[in-house]
């Protein structure tokens, strides 16, 4: 599929469906250019090509949508100092209209809607299904079914950015205007909820339809119609009133969230957790297929542009300096309490959060708490060296754990307490983190409160750093109260109290030769950390000597979180952000002069 993706993405470019230069912007296509495009099955995936590649680029999931627009939550921010009208902006609440980030991303996926709609409104009255083979028609069923479900991405990820967002489900150039007035968001997740129960219907699974994770199957489909279903349960940041309020009879989608979860774990043949945490994001570096194919869909890079590709491990993920082996990294921090979020016995925990950056003689040395990164994305896990940005990494989108723990969750909600297979399938995950410690798995809740608590806090270890979370404390109307806890944590981490009464001011450590084919932990290990304890893995919840011991080098450890961390205007965390308001993102200034019926709202 991605080779296939790479030669005729050229072709897609050049033929009839082209980027909308404004907001929703007719194809233009003539009645003949359309028929002859889905004349066949071979024209018709080429046409659906065209649909797969919005996902991919840098205002698509190869930066804006995975890296920019996700942060903050209780786990990671953008790195540098506020300004409203760039990344930073986004990532402290505290976005203009006229912030350029918000431009491109919100018309690509309105181009990729356009292209899906295109294939939507010709694919079942194509003379293939009139004169063609069997397994012609079965083919076209396909990728019906296909651009249905990236259509219903594409308006997810319009709604939980922007809300309420115009709605049309036929091409631009059918449509009496294209000047559209925002649609409710409710009658959107019905519409999309409606077209993945069709598309499941046409998709094959992955073994019966040769489909790697760059490919949409019917596991992909389920779990994006599981992941909408639970976006439809829970809260939204409405127009009218502006207030954080649930969605309707929620427990109709609860039920559609468990009954999507659940056909999917049944097939464990398709999808099934990878025994290595590790493993499962490595393979995203490389483009391979994780072991158990846990990774059920991906957002496909290629291309060497920005364009078609990512900068996955080049933007974001460990640091590498400049001189090093690989330039790259750091762009997204990790905040200092999330390391600590994870228990020393979680292997988890050196994957998602990076404490260490690669130097310039290609050496492992310490970071300062304020500088740690997303760590299970690494340039140097990669075959590519030297400045390149755009390093064909994967991102993923649906993995089998969120399905085992959005499972958990319907589940919960749906008996008011967990069934006993809800607390499987989050004892699956949290075992995997635990190998070779199960006697520090610790126990699961079995009351409702206490095991939604459960999920909140695994979603949280698991799913770091993959544009999950913000998302996630928004639909659960926990946004603003874990920003005042994250806000109460670091000053508690600053000052060395509660729980952070016994982690250290500072550490002292030698560099050693960093080497991208050992494990996080051994990367961890490797590097010379002055302990008093026999026990090396206690010298991060050790209170640190004065004196730095001869031979090694000093770095601020809890000593590294100031005031102007947490609250200062330029610099601190999560500084602009309003309950009731910022919940969601405003709309580019330039796309609300462009379309007189399109309103700002939310108070922007």
């Amino acid at each position: 599929m991605k080779k296939t993706i790479v030669i005729l993405s050229c072709i897609v470019a050049s033929i009839t469906f082209n980027s909308c230069n404004s907001f929703l912007d007719a194809e233009n296509l003539s009645s003949v250019s359309e028929a002859q495009q889905f004349d066949s099955a071979s024209d018709t995936f080429t046409a659906l090509v065209g649909v797969y590649s919005q996902l991919a680029g840098d205002d698509g999931y190869g930066q804006r949508l995975a890296l920019i627009y996700p942060h903050s939550g209780d786990d990671f921010r953008t790195s540098g100092d506020y300004n409203c009208n760039d990344r930073r902006g986004i990532a402290t609440f505290g976005a203009c209209p006229t912030n350029s980030e918000l431009n491109k991303p919100f018309l690509k996926l309105y181009s990729g809607i356009e292209r899906a709609n295109l294939c939507i409104k010709n694919i079942p009255i194509s003379p293939v299904y009139k004169t063609g083979s069997d397994a012609d028609k079965k083919l076209m069923d396909r990728y019906l079914g296909e651009a249905l479900t990236l259509r219903a991405q594409f308006y997810y990820e319009l709604i939980r950015n922007w809300g309420d967002v115009p709605f049309q489900d036929k091409p631009s150039a059918d449509m009496e205007t294209i000047y559209q007035a925002k649609t409710d968001r409710d009658i959107i997740y019905e519409k999309i909820l409606d077209d993945l129960a069709q598309a499941e219907t046409l998709v094959p699974w992955r073994s019966e339809g040769g489909t790697t994770a760059a490919r949409i199957s019917k596991g992909a489909v389920k779990g994006l119609r599981a992941r909408i279903a639970l976006a439809r349960a829970g809260y939204s940041l409405r127009r009218n009133p502006q207030i954080m309020a649930q969605g309707s009879n929620p427990q109709k989608y609860y039920q559609i969230a468990y009954d999507e979860c659940k056909d999917i774990m049944n097939h464990s043949g398709e999808h099934s957790l990878n025994p290595s945490y590790q493993a499962v994001f490595k393979a995203l570096h490389n483009n391979t297929q994780d072991a158990t194919n846990e990774i059920i869909f991906a957002v496909g890079a290629f291309g060497g542009n920005a364009r078609t590709d990512s900068k996955i491990g080049y933007y974001n993920g460990l640091k590498h300096d400049d001189n090093s082996n690989w330039k790259g990294g750091g762009g997204i921090n990790a905040l200092p309490i999330y390391f600590y979020e994870f228990s020393k016995y979680d292997l988890r925990r050196d994957m998602n959060v990076g404490i260490f950056k690669v130097n310039n003689a290609n050496q492992a040395e310490l970071v300062n708490a304020i500088s740690f990164t997303d760590s299970k994305y690494r340039k140097s896990w990669t075959n590519i060296t030297g400045p390149s940005q755009n390093l064909a990494v994967d991102w993923p989108l649906i993995r089998f754990s969120d399905i085992l723990l959005m499972f958990a969750e319907a589940d919960n909600e749906i008996h008011g307490a967990p069934s006993q297979e809800a607390v499987n399938a989050v004892l699956a995950v949290r075992n995997r983190a635990y190998t070779g410690n199960l006697d520090q798995v610790g126990t699961i809740p079995t009351d409702k409160v206490g095991f939604f608590n459960a999920i909140v806090k695994e979603r949280l270890l698991e799913l770091g750093s993959e544009g999950i979370r913000k998302y996630d404390l928004i639909r659960w109307n926990l946004l603003a109260s874990k920003i005042t806890e994250t806000r109460q944590k670091l000053t508690d981490f600053m000052n060395g109290t509660g729980a952070y009464a016994n982690v250290p001011l500072n550490l002292y450590y030698k560099k050693s030769p960093y080497d991208p084919t050992k494990t996080a932990q051994q990367n961890i290990t490797d590097i010379d950390i002055y302990s008093t304890s026999s026990d090396k893995s206690q010298v991060f919840y050790t209170p640190s000597q004065d004196a730095t011991p001869s031979g090694y080098t000093k770095i601020a450890w809890r000593a590294a979180v100031l005031p102007t961390y947490i609250s200062d205007p330029v610099k601190g965390f999560a500084q602009y952000f309003q309950p009731n308001k910022r919940e969601l993102l405003p709309i580019y200034s330039d796309i609300i002069q462009s379309n007189y019926n399109l309103t700002q709202d939310y108070g922007y």
